[in-house]
């Protein structure tokens, strides 16, 4: 299993967005886009997506840009993988299996889909900054 494209640039773009969050500036597509090397047009379709899920706001005007709409230790991985990637559990439980592999089969992917789930509600935005922050003081560390 890998994150898809879309989740990856998504997440990539939340995580440029918090360190913004207590000032409140707004960054703008192309400030993002530049340092996460995500295209644009991509990056203003992730990002609406992002804002009809409540997930960031966006702010007009010459100095408007977009703003986490929460916390980022309040948005989980969960949140922005699902709406991104529009997970359906309900869709799933209405397929039925016509045979006893197919039920063995659905039952293990049953099992997978729960534990990802699990650990993608475990971890936020700010888990990542933190974790990225970490990585950052390593490599300074080392290479002095």
């Amino acid at each position: 299993m890998d994150l898809s494209c879309k989740s990856e640039y998504a997440l990539l773009a939340l995580l440029e967005l918090s360190p913004h969050y207590a000032s409140g500036e707004p960054l703008q597509i192309r400030q993002i886009s530049s340092q996460q090397n995500i295209p644009d047009r991509y990056l203003e379709q992730l990002l609406a997506t992002l804002r009809r899920a409540g997930l960031v706001k966006s702010q007009r005007g010459a100095r408007g840009g977009y703003l986490l709409a929460r916390d980022p230790w309040k948005i989980s991985l969960y949140d922005v993988v699902s709406c991104i990637e529009g997970f359906d559990t309900q869709a799933d439980a209405t397929k039925a299996p016509d045979t006893s592999e197919a039920v063995v089969i659905q039952d293990v992917w049953g099992e997978v889909r729960q534990a990802a789930e699990a650990i993608l509600q475990k971890y936020t935005l700010q888990d990542l900054v933190d974790k990225r922050n970490a990585k950052q003081q390593v490599d300074i560390m080392y290479y002095i």
